[in-house]
């Protein structure tokens, strides 16, 4: 696990009088998000976005997805990629923004880790077996990624307004 991030907010996008938002409400909120936006970067250079269900463990988000698929080939080609998570409404919530690098778990010892924390949070719908450095479930065969953030921003939405930045040594 990383240590807690230097936490700085920014004053021109934060109401008067606001406040940083503790890095615990952020991993909470990392934790209990439902659905996540992945952005990655097709070869070209066009940005690529779409929703992934992914887990917080032990200070990484995982998510999975075929090895065809966009976000993956992506992935392949350029391990920057930014997950956001929160709410569609602007005077109320809590959205966070991680920003990182893509890395493959291959590990079945650590995707077994990875598949009880799917289960715990998501149920039987996302119930995978490890076999050969890949999760096994209803939908075929499916490779990890590990997101360690290096930079997360969080965006407090109504009165009062705030944006925290949490940056974390390399």
């Amino acid at each position: 696990m990383r240590p807690n991030p230097h936490t700085t907010l920014h004053p021109q996008f934060s109401s008067h009088g606001a406040d940083a938002r503790g890095w615990e409400e952020v991993e909470r909120r990392l934790e209990e998000a439902e659905l996540f936006w992945v952005s990655t970067v097709r070869p070209g250079g066009r940005p690529h976005v779409t929703p992934v269900v992914a887990v917080w463990h032990r200070g990484a988000l995982y998510f999975s997805t075929g090895p065809e698929e966009r976000k993956a080939l992506n992935l392949a080609d350029n391990p920057a990629c930014v997950l956001t998570t929160g709410c569609n409404q602007w005077s109320s919530g809590f959205d966070v923004v991680v920003e990182g690098r893509a890395r493959r778990v291959g590990d079945d010892a650590h995707l077994g880790g990875i598949a009880d924390a799917y289960r715990e949070k998501y149920g039987q719908p996302w119930s995978f077996d490890v076999s050969e450095g890949q999760f096994l479930g209803e939908g075929g065969k499916s490779i990890v990624f590990e997101v360690r953030p290096v930079t997360v921003f969080g965006f407090g939405k109504g009165e009062p307004f705030s944006q925290t930045r949490y940056r974390f040594d390399a």
